[in-house]
């Protein structure tokens, strides 16, 4: 055999071996539980769930305390210094804020115990009582996880609420919960005062800024409130030390208010062994995660997801840079031009993100590839081409010092939008694309760990190893869990088809939650213990098992509407198929029953729209105008309709029609929940008027 066959065959064998074993191998495997008949999987490392991962810690508290002692001189939260606020007008008269920013300033884990035990005392110094509850009700910073951990050293309960929560249903979250402390930044107080004529129960609100509105006093003497701020609890504390009074693990930490896409938010109540066994079974997922890691914490700490990764990172000694999604990078809207962003300046090696995060990361990158055109935007195009074809497994793409020289060249530009020394992305909170999990994946040169968890189930469901390259799916159940498929006989997914299993997904564990706060009907709807005491949560989520034993999200019961024609049309799937074209920022998909097409809301691209209609000449006033233009709504439909055939829908499944929005849906305006999940209900009742057009038209 010539030396030249030897040359091809031997790396190809090699490969398939390779490829072959990594498809094989079991991820997770087939379990016998108890409760209702289904198909399930445990981890394959534990054949019981993991309930902690330190012996003799049963609570977040105690967990938190150990870390300060054995991390004591190390940094640990670290917050931006603010040289200087100014205001820029745009030609359309808008006023956008600009941030100079400066180096981070860090705490030590020793310095923020001591906070945490001052604010502790503090709390109670000011008539804060045990069985009373405590709100959060903010961004996130390093106020919060000091406020929280210091809740947690005094037994007390803390409600999280996000910082983008309407009126309405911050009003309904206080007075269910019968907060009587609220801890909150400067604009929510504002938001505050504004609604304190309808709040029953609130008699203490404590600023994280300095600077309180001159309202405050005004509520001060109408309601009889205490308004005061971090700083003076912390010295109220350090001057009047009080010893801890540590909570058990049975005991509720947190109150969690999804901000759901549908009605009133729910509050979730989690206890402290619930997220400890979270915490516990992430640390076996993410390799060689410790001290040496920064980790780049910008998410709303009222999720699940930044909670519990918060708390990850805190029991093995990393540190936490604190920032913004509009601050993370140099190019986000928030930062003066010429000061770095949030990434630039922090050098993380962690980060969670949401999916909405990694497709602007995505689009940010594609839009200066093809601004800059010319030799630049073919040398990407071909060391993407090499570097995808490797990672499909074909042994002919970019590998080796091929594989150094593209990212030398090309790819370490991408990798410093988020500092340049990311080794792992966590993506959580809804479904992530595969193109964008590719082109992430590759131009990071980190792999994504694609987790599914609810606030239900503590953030802990399921979650991808960092060898498995695969896209589209969850990865295997975390040790903390069980998950099992069951039967839906009516959206016609059951256990017992081929090839794989399907059915909605349940999760067993001592990370499932207890139930909704003072709402019985919904927990015994939702939640199911059996007769070996295993907790169940019934997700209303589709999936199915690979041979792998590794989890796949395909449908959701509430998203599947039925058309005039009887065709089933799963909203859900089909927005995460047409989000990938590079004209949709965002989409919801609309079918009515009466129907037999759908239509669709598009929130359209900016950049990528203007580029286009620049390139082919089309005058406009503004981007409101270049939206209506029939040329435009023909070239994004165009585009849509072309993702929708490569991902393979049905013609029915298709919008025929859209409407496209100039404005972004943000947590603020009401239209997206803090994970950037649409609120359909929400979205549905805005744009009724539209909605109507698009069937009448």
């Amino acid at each position: 055999m010539s030396a030249y066959i030897v040359g091809v065959l031997v790396p190809l064998v090699v490969t398939l071996i390779l490829r072959n074993s990594k498809n094989s191998r079991k991820r997770g495997l087939p379990v016998d539980v108890g409760g209702e008949p289904g198909y399930a999987v445990r981890n394959r490392r534990f054949t019981s769930p993991v309930q902690t991962a330190w012996e003799g810690i049963s609570t977040l508290a105690e967990l938190f305390e150990h870390s300060c002692r054995k991390y004591r001189d190390k940094h640990f939260l670290g917050t931006r210094k603010l040289i200087s606020r100014e205001f820029e007008v745009s030609e359309g008269g808008k006023s956008f804020e600009k941030l100079h920013l400066g180096d981070y300033e860090w705490l030590t884990y020793g310095r923020t115990f001591e906070a945490v035990c001052n604010f502790a005392s503090g709390l109670t110094q000011i008539g804060h009582k045990r069985e009373e509850r405590v709100a959060i009700f903010a961004d996130t910073r390093e106020e919060w996880f000091i406020a929280l951990q210091g809740c947690f050293r005094r037994n007390v309960t803390v409600v999280t609420i996000y910082a983008s929560l309407g009126e309405e249903a911050l009003c309904h979250s206080l007075n269910e919960t019968e907060v009587t402390t609220v801890i909150c930044g400067h604009k929510e107080l504002e938001k505050i005062i504004d609604i304190s004529g309808q709040l029953d129960t609130v008699k203490r609100v404590i600023c994280m800024d300095d600077e309180i509105p001159s309202t405050a006093s005004l509520v001060e003497q109408s309601r009889g409130w205490a308004i005061t701020s971090f700083a003076d609890v912390e010295r109220l504390g350090r001057e009047n030390p009080l010893d801890a009074d540590l909570p058990l693990s049975a005991d509720i930490a947190v109150i969690m208010y999804t901000s759901g896409s549908t009605g009133m938010p729910k509050g979730v109540m989690m206890t402290h062994a619930n997220v400890l066994a979270t915490v516990s079974a992430v640390m076996t997922i993410v390799p060689d995660i410790g001290s040496k890691d920064i980790y780049m914490a910008y998410l709303p700490m009222a999720h699940i997801l930044e909670l519990a990764a918060e708390n990850v990172m805190a029991a093995v000694g990393s540190a936490i840079g604190y920032g913004s999604p509009l601050t993370l990078t140099d190019t986000s809207s928030k930062i003066k031009k010429g000061t770095q962003g949030d990434a630039s300046v922090l050098l993380p090696t962690l980060m969670t993100a949401v999916p909405a995060i990694l497709d602007r990361v995505r689009d940010g990158v594609l839009k200066k590839v093809n601004t800059k055109g010319g030799l630049s935007k073919k040398l990407f195009d071909l060391a993407y081409a090499r570097r995808l074809s490797a990672v499909n497994g074909n042994w002919l793409g970019a590998r080796g010092l091929e594989k150094v020289l593209w990212n030398f060249l090309v790819f370490r530009k991408v990798r410093a939008i988020l500092g340049g020394r990311i080794r792992f992305v966590l993506s959580g909170g809804a479904p992530l694309s595969g193109d964008t999990q590719r082109f992430i994946n590759i131009c990071l040169g980190a792999p994504i760990g694609q987790g599914y968890g609810l606030t239900e189930t503590s953030a802990g469901a399921t979650f991808s190893e960092v060898d498995d390259t695969s896209v589209g799916r969850v990865g295997a159940p975390l040790p903390c869990s069980f998950i099992k498929l069951i039967d839906w006989p009516e959206g016609g997914y059951l256990t017992s088809d081929s090839p794989t299993p399907r059915g909605e997904i349940i999760v067993g564990g001592p990370n499932v939650t207890v139930g909704y706060f003072k709402n019985e009907e919904k927990t015994n709807e939702s939640y199911k213990v059996d007769v070996r005491g295993m907790r169940w949560f019934y997700t209303g989520d589709i999936g199915q098992f690979h041979a792998d034993g590794c989890l796949e999200i395909i449908d959701r019961k509430k998203d599947i509407v039925k058309l005039q024609h009887g065709e089933y049309v799963s909203l859900g799937k089909v927005e995460a198929a047409l989000l990938v074209s590079s004209y949709v920022d965002n989409i919801m998909l609309h079918a009515d029953p009466f129907h037999s097409y759908c239509v669709a809301l598009v929130v359209a691209s900016q950049h990528t729209v203007q580029d286009w209609a620049s390139k082919q000449g089309i005058s406009f006033t503004d981007f409101a105008d270049l939206c209506e233009k029939e040329e435009t709504k023909k070239e994004v439909l165009a585009s849509i309709q072309k993702e929708a055939k490569r991902a393979r829908l049905q013609r029915f499944e298709i919008p025929a029609k859209i409407k496209l929005l100039s404005e972004p849906w943000t947590p603020e305006s009401g239209l997206v929940t803090g994970a950037f999940k649409i609120k359909r209900d929400v979205i549905r009742k805005a744009f009724s008027e539209d909605l109507s057009k698009l069937y009448t038209s």
